[in-house]
């Protein structure tokens, strides 16, 4: 072609529409002729050499799934601690101050062996920051859990009863925070699968951690006096499996993970289990049967535990790919850019 060749109106002799595609573009293109096939596939996303975007949690799946279990039964337990008190069901609160200060212990060894050293809890008692979660439960954490054992120690022991019932109403007071600050926790982290559930996850870990003292509950006293944890379990069970499918529906694609793999098998089970155990609980209260109500108590028990892990194993897998990382982050940037979007409108 020399110059002579090209005009005002382009190339003399070309043929318009012909221009040659490439990319995702060029498969579809070709593939709209009959007969013929994509010779460019479309475009797929990757990362930068398939590395993630975002380093991988290093937590121990069982320091901190137990941390966030034994949390919110500890936490549910104090509140229906103070409810047995309240209406003279002497056993009840005692198991439910005896599984508070024991789960509330256990918590903290966990977190204390996941950190490595208890110096490094120690130390983040040196300063209180508010707009960090970490901080304000490491002090939450260390103001409730003396309050459990002075309860469950003046309840053993007979002794000092005054400073017990201010101990069980302390302890219920902080109670609900301690069962659902861990969700505001991991949600406030970059990772996909719990940073996009934020605004269900709280109500998730509630309604888990009110079947989880329900099930501690029915477990360990009789059945004339569990008629509230057998609601509480009942309850607990509706929140936790209501806000949990919520959730999925709202995350869009950060929701792949708990459909899939290992999370999947560990929150069906869990949904069967919760399920199943407010069922009994609600059959136990009727035929007063103590060996139905243990049964109910350890299915629940086992479902809250294993939601806590599906939680946890979902998180660390959508931190491992990239594209949940990526793709919302573009879906984002394309909606602002459209006209009436976060960005449309402006100069």
């Amino acid at each position: 072609m020399s110059g002579s060749d090209v005009s005002r109106d382009g190339v003399e002799g070309a043929r318009p529409g012909r221009d040659a595609l490439t990319g995702a573009h060029a498969g579809r293109r070709r593939g709209r002729g009959r007969g013929e096939r994509a010779v460019v596939p479309d475009a797929e996303f990757s990362s930068y050499y398939g590395e993630p975007v975002l380093n991988r949690p290093t937590w121990k799946a069982l320091d901190i799934a137990g941390y966030l279990f034994c949390g919110g039964l500890a936490g549910a337990s104090s509140l229906l601690a103070a409810g047995a008190d309240a209406t003279a069901r002497p056993v009840l609160a005692r198991t439910a101050k005896l599984g508070a200060a024991g789960a509330i212990s256990v918590s903290l060894a966990a977190l204390v062996h996941d950190l490595g050293r208890p110096a490094r809890f120690l130390n983040m008692l040196r300063v209180v920051k508010p707009t960090s979660p970490m901080s304000l439960g490491s002090w939450l954490l260390a103001g409730y859990a003396p309050l459990t054992v002075a309860a469950a120690a003046a309840d053993v022991t007979g002794r000092y009863r005054v400073v017990g019932a201010a101990a069980t109403a302390g302890a219920a007071a902080l109670g609900p925070v301690v069962a659902t600050y861990t969700a505001v926790l991991i949600s406030d982290t970059a990772v996909p699968s719990w940073h996009e559930g934020h605004r269900e996850l709280p109500f998730v870990f509630a309604g888990s951690a009110a079947t989880a003292a329900a099930g501690l509950a029915l477990a360990g006293a009789p059945a004339g006096q569990t008629g509230p944890a057998r609601r509480a379990a009942v309850l607990g069970a509706a929140l936790e499996l209501g806000a949990f499918r919520l959730m999925k529906r709202r995350m869009g694609l950060a929701a792949e993970p708990y459909e899939t793999g290992r999370p999947h098998g560990l929150l069906r089970t869990a949904e069967v289990l919760t399920a199943g155990g407010a069922a009994l609980a609600a059959c136990a209260g009727r035929r007063r049967s103590r060996v139905l109500g243990a049964v109910a108590g350890t299915a629940l028990l086992a479902g809250s535990a294993a939601l806590r892990f599906g939680v946890f194993h979902a998180g660390v897998a959508s931190a491992e790919d990239p594209k949940y990382t990526v793709v919302p982050q573009r879906e984002r940037l394309a909606a602002r850019s459209r006209p009436g979007g976060a960005e449309g409108g402006r100069p």
